[in-house]
């Protein structure tokens, strides 16, 4: 069935409403009017093939509009348009021509990635390793890009978070402070032998001033329920798997 159309209208996002003589408005891409000859023919034929066509480029632009907010790997562009619930051939068919394109790149975007997670993150690069691969990021091109993260950069980023977990772990002292940190660090993605190297420069015993704060503290709260040898026992034993040792003056 033929329909004549009666009106074009710019939209919005590179759309053009196209008004028909039986009152229906189609809301269709620049492509495919192109497509379509829709400006010389002025007319319609098959609206089911050109709303079909047009939902090719509605994945594609879609996507497109969301690599202008934030850059993507080709696994999570793909993600992204499958919970859109788009068909999985048009899915297919704009990851492709994106990356033709060069808007899809796994490579520059494992490299931005990296340089983003070593500038404002914690992470170490095990870390950023594993976020990559649930990325689809393949191990070839993670491997190609992360020893960006060398062991120097991993020395001075690790000097600091020694120092930062030393103030935020005032109840603790010797190796079970030791142990924190280096779980801590190990979870954050660093290398351990990277980590041992950086902690023997520290000395975790040296917590007498640490110990006197927490005697005082446990000695407040366990006098309230214990006396003589057991409040000592006591004590010690909660001081014991803080790592600290003190002696009473």
């Amino acid at each position: 069935m033929k329909l004549k159309i009666t009106k074009y209208k710019k939209s919005t996002n590179g759309k053009y409403k196209v008004y028909l003589e039986d009152g229906r408005e189609l809301s269709l891409y620049e492509e495919t009017i192109l497509k379509f000859e829709l400006l010389l023919k002025k007319e319609v034929t098959d609206i089911p093939k050109i709303n079909e066509y047009n939902l090719e480029w509605d994945v594609y632009y879609v996507a497109l509009k969301s690599l202008k907010s934030r850059f993507k790997s080709v696994h999570d562009t793909r993600d992204f348009l499958i919970k859109k619930e788009y068909p999985i051939d048009l899915v297919d068919n704009a990851i492709e021509k994106l990356v033709k394109q060069g808007y899809l790149n796994d490579d520059s975007f494992t490299k931005g990635f990296i340089n983003s997670q070593i500038i404002t993150t914690s992470k170490g690069p095990y870390k950023i390793r594993g976020e990559l691969q649930d990325k689809g990021i393949s191990n070839k091109i993670i491997d190609d890009n992360i020893d960006v993260f060398t062991e120097e950069l991993q020395l001075e980023k690790l000097n600091k978070l020694v120092s930062k977990l030393l103030k935020s772990n005032r109840t603790r002292g010797g190796s079970v402070l030791r142990k924190k940190i280096t779980t801590d660090l190990v979870n954050l993605g660093y290398d351990s032998e990277i980590i041992y190297k950086v902690l023997t420069n520290y000395n975790f015993n040296d917590t007498s001033d640490i110990a006197k704060k927490e005697y005082d503290k446990l000695y407040k709260k366990y006098s309230k329920k214990y006396e003589g040898e057991e409040l000592n026992y006591k004590i010690k034993q909660s001081m014991y798997q803080k790592g600290l040792v003190y002696e009473e003056e």
